[in-house]
C-alpha cells in the first residue's frame, strides 16, 4: 500500500513539473542547487550510483534506493530511468516520511559536513 502511495506522489510530482530525470538533467538540477531528494533505482549501475552519491552528498541531498529502472520510469509516465531528482520541497518532504534514506549517502554527507 505505501509503495502504491509513493508511487502516486511521483507521479504528481511529474506532473506538476517537479521532477528531473535522465543523468545530464540531474546533474544540471544539482548544480543549480534545485534537488531537495533523489531516487536511484535498485537496478542502475554502480558507476551511476556511484556518482549520484557523490553529487548528493556535496550539497547534503538526501538519496532513496528505490524500484528498478522500468518501474521507476513507469512511475515517471516515461520509458525507463535509472534516477529521478524531486525539485520541490514539499514532495521531497512527503518521500521522507514514506522511505529512509540510503545509509551510504547518510554516511557520506556526516564525511561532507566535517
Amino acid at each position: 500500500m505505501e509503495e502504491k502511495k509513493i508511487e502516486g506522489l511521483l507521479g504528481m510530482a511529474q506532473r506538476a513539473g517537479k521532477t528531473a530525470s535522465g543523468e545530464f538533467a540531474i546533474q544540471k538540477a544539482i548544480a543549480a542547487g534545485k534537488v531537495k531528494a533523489l531516487i536511484v533505482a535498485k537496478d542502475a549501475s554502480g558507476r551511476f550510483k556511484e556518482t549520484m552519491m557523490k553529487e548528493a552528498a556535496e550539497k547534503s541531498i538526501p538519496i532513496y534506493t528505490w524500484l528498478t529502472k522500468d518501474e521507476l520510469g513507469r512511475c515517471l509516465g516515461k520509458e525507463y530511468r535509472a534516477a529521478a531528482a524531486l525539485l520541490d520541497e514539499g514532495f521531497a518532504r512527503a518521500l521522507g516520511k514514506k522511505l529512509q534514506p540510503t545509509a551510504e549517502c547518510v554516511a557520506r554527507i556526516s564525511e561532507v559536513g566535517q
